[in-house]
């Protein structure tokens, strides 16, 4: 049995927690042992939310180690970046095309990194950097709430798992007047292809 240490790196109101929560559910479902692990620093607040999940035949810590990220989901271009020392060579880095200044940039103390240093800095670990509009995906379905949705729609193209066993989970953690809205974010992002990779 393989195993897969994932890494879901946001900010406060982007749905990390809900979404490490489907994945766990997902790992599960698939007969893996999982453990899973989460940091709240002032979330409610935008703080930075980040959140470690392990799925494995046997696992013993929560935590993944430094330099053993199989996946890191970037809900927020910056909070990816600073998970680049948890990266390998096979690492897959999934990463959504948005930006939330963290109060320093705000306040003219610092300067948000371009797009391209950001990439610069995951692929220097990373075997491979897929970017997704998951918050324009979710707009376009009428709730950027669901963006993290869309995230796991790409996540459960690389590590397998019917799409049957992802819906059912989805639906089960999410309130019934929203499975609607969450079963096509979770398709739409299957559905991104390889030219929306850079």
């Amino acid at each position: 049995m393989k195993k897969f240490d994932f890494i879901l790196a946001g900010v406060g109101g982007q749905g990390t927690i809900l979404a490490s929560n489907i994945l766990a559910e997902v790992g599960l479902e698939l007969g893996y042992e999982v453990k899973k692990s989460e940091i709240l620093g002032m979330a409610q607040r935008g703080g930075t939310v980040e959140s470690h999940v392990r799925w494995g035949e046997k696992v013993y810590s929560p935590l993944v180690e430094e330099g053993e990220v199989d996946f890191l989901l970037g809900f927020e271009m910056l909070e990816a970046g600073r998970w680049s020392s948890f990266l390998k060579e096979e690492s897959k880095v999934i990463i959504n095309r948005y930006q939330i200044p963290p109060p320093a940039v705000n306040l003219g103390k610092a300067k948000y990194p371009k797009e391209k240093e950001i990439e610069s800095l995951l692929k220097a670990t990373a075997g491979e950097v897929i970017w997704v509009d998951a918050l324009k995906t979710a707009q376009d379905l009428g709730n950027p709430a669901v963006a993290g949705v869309v995230l796991l729609g790409v996540l459960s193209t690389q590590v397998g798992g019917s799409t049957e066993i992802w819906q059912k989970v989805v639906e089960r953690l999410v309130p019934v007047k929203f499975q609607e809205l969450n079963r096509k974010a979770f398709q739409m992002g299957r559905q991104v292809t390889t030219t929306e990779k850079i």
